[in-house]
């Protein structure tokens, strides 16, 4: 694969795609190089010692699935700087993929989340390989925290090994240092404001912003340019469009989390309400009610952390049984009255709309070549409007 330099007319070789933007085309490539990849690791694995086989398997099973948004804004950031296609970019675009990968079995793993895309949650699937052990929901949380290490691990063995010329890696290396702190932090703060008596807004865009926001719209559209050899205008433009476009992401996620339907997100529908986790949702509901309300949210959220706790107090025998199931589904539906009746997911989808729109303004400022503003401009509604 040859690959031009900034500013430079693609040399006679380079691999090229058709110029208009084909999400599906692009997501399929994306897929083969995730596969391929994880699929080698896992085999490496495996030659260690057999009984590593179910840690291999979570492995390939946390990159078989997703939207592969994040190798999309890579590579729509390198295409912006004016690059041509190329092979070795969409494997290094795909390295943002098992960094979210790794976010996920972490994330869920904090969470106590019970299902990922329909499935169980790595944590949860790799309790049958440690079903002998004296503390088997113990060892399964650990081996979880492993293979989650071990997926950020091979997101930047994927990016260094992807075929692109060391000088251009260098540009994006320090890009990645922040990537790592600030998704660290913003799962920290997510922690830390967990369970806050009082929920405030300000503090859960915040966490929005270093959670999800930058890693997933931001820094994978930064680091594409960077690649690409972009200028400090470009630079500039994609922090304008992509930090308000991650947090409509993250916003609309909410949402979805709350009042989507868990046959298409594929996750349960009480997670946030059993978690009482610091979102803008909760945060604006809070805001939006009376005392007679906060005390109704006070009541509501104390039950779900007590299913929760009880949850993890039972064996994996024991645990989702038909009436804690009941009792979460119960307690999530009532939180749902009370928001609806205060008009709070209106308010978050006017915040999102505001992000979408700032996020598009931004991208008109630029004036990018026409087959890059098309991409960003439907990825940027395909982020934004979903139902999954």
């Amino acid at each position: 694969m040859t690959v031009a330099p900034a500013g430079t007319v693609a040399p006679a070789g380079t691999v090229t795609v058709p110029e208009g933007w084909e999400p599906g085309a692009f997501k399929a490539r994306v897929d083969q190089v995730l596969h391929r990849f994880a699929a080698e690791e896992a085999d490496q694995l495996t030659v260690i010692d057999g009984s590593l086989g179910p840690v291999a398997d979570a492995v390939e099973t946390a990159v078989a699935d997703g939207k592969r948004l994040r190798a999309a804004f890579c590579y729509w950031g390198w295409r912006a700087a004016g690059q041509p296609d190329s092979d070795a970019l969409v494997r290094a675009a795909a390295s943002m993929e098992l960094v979210h990968a790794a976010a996920v079995v972490h994330d869920d793993l904090i969470d106590d989340s019970p299902l990922r895309h329909g499935r169980p949650t790595a944590h949860l699937a790799l309790r049958e390989a440690v079903r002998d052990h004296p503390e088997p929901a113990l060892a399964a949380r650990s081996l979880a925290m492993l293979a989650g290490d071990l997926l950020m691990s091979m997101a930047g063995q994927l990016f260094v090994t992807s075929g692109l010329p060391a000088a251009y890696l260098g540009r994006a290396r320090p890009l990645w240092a922040a990537l790592a702190r600030e998704l660290v932090a913003g799962e920290c703060l997510e922690i830390l404001h967990t369970g806050a008596a009082a929920p405030d807004t300000a503090v859960s865009l915040k966490v929005v912003r270093y959670k999800t926001a930058k890693y997933t719209v931001e820094q994978p559209l930064l680091i594409g340019a960077l690649l690409g050899g972009a200028g400090e205008r470009l630079r500039a433009g994609c922090s304008a469009y992509g930090l308000p476009l991650g947090e409509a992401f993250q916003l609309r996620d909410d949402l979805l989390g709350l009042f989507g339907d868990p046959a298409l997100t594929g996750k349960d529908g009480s997670d946030d309400v059993r978690g009482h986790r610091p979102t803008a949702l909760l945060a604006e509901t809070w805001r939006l009610a009376g005392e007679e309300d906060r005390a109704r949210l006070r009541t509501l959220l104390a039950a779900g952390a007590e299913t929760r706790t009880a949850d993890k107090a039972d064996s994996p025998d024991t645990t989702d049984t038909a009436d804690t199931q009941t009792s979460t589904a119960d307690t999530a539906a009532a939180v749902r009255d009370v928001m609806r009746r205060l008009k709070a997911p209106d308010r978050i989808e006017a915040m999102i709309t505001a992000r979408v729109e700032e996020a598009l303004r931004a991208l008109d400022e630029l004036e990018l070549p026409g087959p890059a503003a098309t991409a960003l401009t439907g990825l940027a509604h395909s982020a934004a409007v979903r139902r999954s």
